[in-house]
């Protein structure tokens, strides 16, 4: 896909260069090229050990990226809590986790979008109910929306409706809990602009279709380099 990109003028073959120098680059850091092979003694010591894990569990917290909040972070106390895509293991250590959003004074909501390829893009939408059913949720309690945004993602409706609307980019539920409790703070920022709408999108693409029937909750597509 990406070559043809490049052979039809969409993406400019400099683009692929900079994403290529920087892979490269990291190489040449870590010495892959002058020592490829890894010392099994050597990996055994350093995977996993607990520095290494320390500095990447603040990188999680520290990349959390809080894109609305409604003064509703962090909860006070132990809140009746309800979670949907978060561990039943890790929610309890932060509020009484409740079965019915109905029943929580707050709740936690992770959502990972599924993908979809479609010609000549990659974009992802949630499954043809989910939207509504999320919809109705973030009517009903104080919700913190935390979205893995893998690419631009169209999301103005649950910007406008929910308490806290965050981003991860690959973080552990104790790092997002612990955000959300005050516990660590949040420090990052968007990589990218978040389209206001699928029009939006199909206005400065106008090689992608505007999904009419579902414009809220569809990604703007993108290039992963």
């Amino acid at each position: 896909m990406i070559v043809e990109l490049v052979r039809t003028g969409r993406v400019p073959e400099r683009r692929i260069d900079d994403s290529v120098r920087r892979l490269l680059r990291e190489k040449f850091v870590l010495g892959l090229f002058e020592n490829p092979y890894v010392d099994p003694d050597r990996a055994e010591e350093t995977v996993g050990a607990s520095e290494f894990t320390a500095l990447g569990e603040a990188a999680q917290r520290g990349a959390l990226t809080v894109l609305t909040n409604h003064a509703l972070l962090p909860p006070r106390g132990r809140p009746d809590l309800y979670v949907q895509g978060v561990g039943e293991q890790a929610a309890p250590a932060y509020g009484n986790v409740v079965g019915d959003p109905a029943d929580a004074e707050v709740a936690i909501l992770r959502l990972r979008t599924p993908h979809e390829q479609r010609p000549g893009v990659f974009e992802c939408f949630f499954p043809e109910d989910e939207p509504k059913e999320i919809l109705r949720r973030l009517d009903t309690v104080p919700i913190l929306v935390c979205v893995n945004l893998e690419r631009p993602a169209v999301l103005p409706e649950i910007a406008d409706r929910a308490a806290v609307l965050m981003a991860d980019f690959g973080a552990s539920d104790n790092a997002l809990l612990d955000v959300a409790f005050g516990r660590a703070r949040p420090e990052g920022r968007l990589p990218f602009e978040l389209p206001r709408s699928m029009a939006a999108v199909a206005a400065s693409r106008p090689d992608v279709p505007n999904d009419t029937e579902n414009p809220v909750f569809g990604y703007g597509h993108g290039l992963a380099l």
